[in-house]
């Protein structure tokens, strides 16, 4: 009997051994990946969707306060910020006086300086919060964005009068932090340069990224651009798995990239698969599509809540939150290390 038992104790230790090899050795990407999780979301979102920050409107207090937590994150990550003078890069956004036709807010130097020889025009003072991961290749790079400014508050509005915007669009920010954190926990050096962006005045009309695109001067280096707006809500409560993963055509490799990840670690994800030749509306994806830079956008589709004050964050589903972000982390990982797509 004891003879018998060394010898299945013997083959079970064996069968073992692979399984022990296979978790000892899990790999940089894997490792960082299981970095993301909805603890972190939950205090991310939180923050930002709180009363106090008043919606986070382009321009107000709420949203200047959202910039210097954006950059304090990444400092506390150990993430520098792109350009010298610091994280936060302040624009101007100017418009028509309100009663004016064509009354767009606009960041091109050229229509700021037209605006300001009117008799009246109006005048935002607005900041992207930027931080970059350096990669081998230093003409080479990747963006990953979304935006953090809302809708502000409304007084007039009867009983809750903020807009806090949890999932439009606290829940891609948390994404894109918590994907900067995951890079940052490698301890790898990327191939390409990463660049973390969260972009200001996006309800007002792409303005961030587009004022970061203007004056970018590696605009004609980014291979590619992963943007998140809205990804923490169901469209359908029958369909709590769903999710919209747009991307450029002419990139196949996008799709697959998820289509594998899903598969190898797991997530619990149902996507609904848009290529798009040019994928230039919705969001701050189209400020990148347009000088056809390849894009991955997730959106986990409209809801009732949608611009409404009903946005808050206990209407969030944490757990497709979480594995679209750990899904979009390692997109962001190939985007920035796979040496063709």
């Amino acid at each position: 009997m004891r003879t018998l038992l060394l010898t299945l104790w013997g083959a079970l230790g064996a069968s073992l051994l692979p399984l022990a090899a296979q978790q000892a050795d899990v790999s940089p990407r894997t490792q960082a990946m299981q970095t993301i999780t909805q603890e972190r979301a939950r205090a991310i979102v939180g923050f930002l969707a709180d009363d106090d920050l008043q919606g986070r409107e382009a321009g107000q207090r709420g949203a200047r306060i959202a910039a210097r937590y954006l950059a304090g994150e990444l400092q506390e990550a150990g993430i520098r910020p792109l350009y010298a003078d610091g994280y936060l890069q302040p624009f101007e956004a100017c418009a028509r006086e309100r009663q004016q036709p064509a009354r767009r807010w606009q960041v091109h130097p050229d229509s700021i300086a037209l605006f300001k020889t009117l008799p009246a025009h109006r005048s935002l003072r607005l900041a992207n919060v930027l931080g970059v991961i350096p990669g081998q290749r230093a003409d080479e790079y990747v963006v990953v964005g979304a935006h953090f400014d809302h809708l502000g508050t409304d007084p007039t509005l009867q009983g809750d009068a903020i807009y806090n915007g949890a999932d439009d669009n606290a829940s891609g920010v948390s994404a894109a932090l918590q994907i900067a954190r995951a890079f940052a926990a490698s301890g790898q050096k990327p191939l390409r340069t990463v660049v973390i962006a969260f972009w200001d005045g996006e309800e007002l009309g792409l303005l961030g990224s587009e004022a970061f695109l203007q004056r970018c001067p590696f605009a004609g280096q980014i291979k590619g651009y992963l943007n998140f707006d809205m990804i923490g809500r169901n469209n359908r409560e029958d369909r709590p798995r769903h999710v919209v993963y747009f991307y450029t055509a002419a990139h196949p490799a996008f799709e697959q990239w998820l289509r594998r990840d899903i598969d190898r670690h797991g997530l619990r994800l149902e996507p609904d698969y848009r290529a798009w030749e040019r994928p230039v509306g919705g969001s701050d994806n189209a400020s990148f599509a347009r000088r056809d830079i390849p894009v991955i956008w997730y959106h986990t589709d409209g809801h009732p809540d949608y611009h409404q004050p009903t946005d808050h964050a206990d209407r969030l589903n944490w757990e497709k939150l979480t594995d679209i972000s750990r899904a979009a982390f390692l997109n962001a990982w190939d985007l920035a290390n796979e040496v063709d797509y």
